[in-house]
């Protein structure tokens, strides 16, 4: 059987679960569905790890996708933008599109729509989104691929919420740069909705988001992303602690738009980087610790790609002995990080990574 096969029917197996179980009964401080997108990672590498057996032990954690209450047309799609209630409704309205448009079309008619949203989910709705689309970027448009997309974009939808104080870049800070000058809450308590309104209260949170450097034109993104991808997974290694699960997207929502990029017309290009790094920082300012972790009780760099080990190899391995699915797409991010630069820390951070949310 192919990997798009073996997607496919994991997929359907996922198709009638909720993107969230748990939480209050508005759904917040929840968990996050990430069987699909767990799927794709182990498929598209190749992991020592059946997918099937990996589902059935994921499958009794989550919960049926509602009954949709009330359709959601093109008229009055901007009323229900935000209502996790109409998580159902919006899957079926994005399922609907995809069935009768161009996946490619749906997206790009939606994407600006959803940006100013991105931190939806804990930014779980542009992750969703990213791995479904490099699933179709791969060869497999099955109808199957393309209803997953269809659920990310509704869960991206129906989560959808505004970040204060957002300003547009226009500094001279490179990533890493940028990152550490995220002021943090003073208060860093509550769940995530409590949280966001707070930025607003903090001092130099505008400035600092704007500080980071502009890309150049519409050609420069993928590398400003990519650098941003790269230091964030660096600096997870040194400030997980603060929030081992949260902070794991300040690098994983950035990879999802940088694998998305092809699809998108290179004039959402610039606001995709703005709105992705905002939410990357966002995450900084809620969850980051004052402190750094000692490094004494870091892991070690895995094997020297010097040697006959391979290094990328004994994480990719120790990620599916783990198995864990916030392991397994942080990995995957981390290791395209250390294949563009070699650095080591990027490895090192995926381990701390199973040390800190690992099985």
């Amino acid at each position: 059987m192919s990997g798009s096969e073996i997607l496919d029917e994991t997929y359907e197996r996922l198709r009638r679960t909720g993107p969230e179980f748990g939480g209050d009964e508005e759904g917040n401080n929840g968990l996050t569905n990430h069987g699909p997108m767990a799927a794709e990672v182990i498929v598209r590498r190749n992991l020592d790890l059946d997918v099937h057996s990996w589902i059935d032990a994921y499958l009794p954690r989550l919960v049926e996708l509602p009954s949709p209450s009330a359709p959601i047309t093109d008229e009055d799609w901007k009323v229900a933008l935000g209502n996790a209630k109409r998580i159902a409704d919006w899957t079926e309205y994005f399922t609907r599109q995809v069935t009768e448009l161009p996946w490619r079309d749906v997206l790009t008619t939606w994407w600006p729509r959803l940006l100013p949203g991105i931190v939806a989910g804990a930014t779980h709705g542009v992750i969703r989104v990213g791995h479904a689309v490099r699933t179709l970027l791969a060869g497999n448009e099955s109808q199957a691929a393309q209803i997953e997309l269809a659920h990310g974009l509704a869960f991206w939808a129906g989560r959808s919420r505004l970040v204060p104080g957002l300003s547009t870049p226009t500094g001279e800070f490179d990533a890493t740069s940028a990152l550490d000058a995220v002021p943090h809450l003073a208060d860093q308590s509550g769940v995530l909705a409590s949280r966001i309104p707070r930025l607003a209260t903090v001092p130099g949170w505008s400035e600092s988001v704007a500080a980071i450097r502009r890309p150049v034109d519409d050609h420069d993104v993928p590398a400003r992303l990519a650098e941003l991808v790269d230091a964030a997974s660096i600096r997870y290694l040194n400030s997980a602690h603060g929030s081992p699960v949260l902070l794991l997207h300040t690098a994983t929502a950035p990879n999802a738009v940088l694998h998305t990029l092809p699809v998108l017309p290179s004039e959402l290009w610039q606001p995709s980087f703005a709105a992705v790094w905002g939410a990357s920082a966002a995450i900084v300012a809620m969850y980051a610790p004052a402190t750094a972790a000692d490094d004494a009780a870091l892991p070690a760099a895995p094997a020297d790609s010097a040697t006959d080990a391979n290094p990328v190899a004994e994480v990719l391995q120790r990620t599916a002995e783990n198995s864990d699915e916030h392991m397994l797409k942080f990995a995957d991010t981390a290791v395209e990080a250390y294949e563009r630069t070699g650095n080591p820390d990027t490895l090192r951070a995926a381990l701390r990574a199973e040390q800190l949310v690992g099985h």
